[in-house]
């Protein structure tokens, strides 16, 4: 089965962009929002991807995740199906320890948030924190992306 297993948290400052490697622009709707099934389309860089993810686990850190990339142009026409609403972000990139970190800086009526995920191999897996990570948000629906999209952080 395709298991996507990942925690969430705020990040408290911006000492991570100091200490990333990469980093991507990324635009991204939903063809579905319904937790049961979100159907996303993301363009990363210059690539295009169509994801779809079931329902999460009850902690909120595991769910089925299928993508696939597809061409720019695909995605691009894609987005214009989309629901009301666009996620536009920069993720970073951060290598702490064992484990990567993806940051996302939020634009648009998202602006002024920063998370951070953490892709693990099992939910009880442990990791090193770094300094800047904050609260765990694993679960909370309202940090979604496809609940972002409908209730912008601006609008909290």
């Amino acid at each position: 089965m395709l298991q996507e297993i990942e925690k969430k948290f705020l990040v408290r400052s911006d000492d991570y962009k100091k200490a990333s490697k990469k980093h991507t622009r990324i635009t991204q709707g939903y063809l579905s929002s319904v937790p049961e099934r979100t159907v996303r389309v993301r363009i990363k860089g210059d690539k295009g991807f169509i994801t779809i993810k079931g329902i999460g686990s009850q902690s909120g850190a595991s769910r089925f995740e299928w993508e696939k990339e597809i061409p720019l142009t695909e995605a691009e026409l894609l987005l214009k199906l989309c629901e009301p609403g666009v996620i536009d972000k920069t993720r970073f990139e951060v290598k702490s320890a064992s484990h990567v970190f993806e940051v996302d800086e939020f634009y648009g009526e998202n602006a002024g948030l920063t998370v951070a995920e953490v892709e693990l191999s099992k939910e009880e897996e442990q990791f090193e924190k770094p300094a800047w990570l904050g609260e765990e948000v694993t679960g909370d629906i309202r940090y979604y992306n496809a609940m972002l999209m409908k209730n912008p952080f601006s609008k909290w």
